[in-house]
């Protein structure tokens, strides 16, 4: 796998040390809550994938069992207003406010602040800049806003931001075995959360890249960036925006070694220097990343953000 191939969804920067703030035990305001969370039986499944035109540097294979126990999962990322909820509740400050940065896809930077607003970009996939000022409320740097996008995923935020953010919840971001077993939906070993065709019968059934990556995206599915969370149909589980839109964090170090026995609940390795990020995104083209398969995996740093990563939680039994 090549470079370009590995940055275009998902650039990683160490950002250095970090001090985004931290959430106090008495902010969890909304711990017994399971509104908005589908609960799910767990059992056996079908996990990973010997796909020929994976990725097999991404540790996608070999194709093995596993259990998971009951749990509940977020119908749907968290959303723009979910995140602002625990914002005005414990007035955290993420990782990207903290370094005054985050990246952004190029061609919704406002044109006429572009030269104002980018401070740099990835070397091997220009597309992606840094913009000073960039965070959760300000998608695309100061200036911007998420006033009209309140059902839209949260965007900018690492993987220590969501795991203040499901602890202040009262959950836990998924295990990548919860989360695949969830995507898939109740089908064994389908390609996407629906079936084997991308586009069944011509329909879009996710948010993913139509054009030539990354100077043309037609549209053609609606949208052109992140879109509500709601805006295709659910799969099996009645989970939304599982496929494409944005990527999303889970709980476990990544690693391309996977045992080929049956295994109960494998959460990864005890620690590592990234994290699996499940779905991909509103970038995802097959010439590039071919991430939006259900098996598809991929990594980055905990202290991490870009405007097309979010998450959803989970609360176990």
């Amino acid at each position: 796998m090549d470079d370009q191939k590995k940055s275009c969804c998902i650039p990683a920067v160490d950002r250095g040390p970090s001090t985004a703030g931290e959430t106090s035990t008495a902010a969890s305001a909304q711990a017994a809550s399971s509104d908005g969370m589908i609960a799910l039986p767990g059992g056996r499944f079908l996990m990973g994938t010997d796909y020929p035109h994976g990725f097999q540097a991404d540790g996608e294979g070999p194709i093995r069992p596993v259990v998971v126990s009951p749990f509940s999962i977020d119908i749907t990322p968290v959303t723009n207003t979910q995140f602002a909820e625990f914002i005005r509740a414990t007035g955290y400050i993420t990782e990207a406010e903290k370094f005054d940065w985050s990246f952004v896809f190029w061609a919704h930077i406002p044109e006429d602040r572009f030269e104002q607003l980018v401070a740099d970009n990835v070397a091997q996939a220009p597309w992606w800049c840094k913009v000073f000022g960039a965070k959760w409320n300000a998608p695309e740097g100061p200036g911007t806003n998420i006033d009209t996008r309140p059902d839209h995923p949260v965007v900018h935020v690492s993987f220590n931001d969501a795991a203040a953010y499901a602890a202040w919840a009262g959950k836990q971001l998924p295990t990548e075995a919860e989360w695949e077993y969830a995507a898939r939906g109740g089908l064994e070993q389908k390609i996407y959360p629906w079936g084997d065709e991308l586009e069944p019968g011509g329909k879009h059934l996710c948010n993913v890249w139509q054009g030539e990556f990354p100077t043309e995206d037609s549209g053609a599915d609606g949208y052109k960036g992140a879109c509500p969370v709601r805006a295709f149909p659910p799969n099996g589980y009645g989970l939304y925006s599982i496929t494409g839109n944005v990527w999303e964090w889970t709980a476990d170090w990544f690693h391309t070694v996977h045992p080929k026995h049956e295994t109960t609940n494998p959460r990864g390795p005890k620690n590592g220097t990234n994290k699996v990020m499940k779905g991909g995104s509103f970038l995802c083209h097959a010439s590039y990343c071919n991430r939006y398969r259900v098996a598809a995996r991929t990594q980055n740093t905990p202290d991490s953000s870009t405007s097309n990563i979010g998450f959803r939680c989970v609360r176990r039994s």
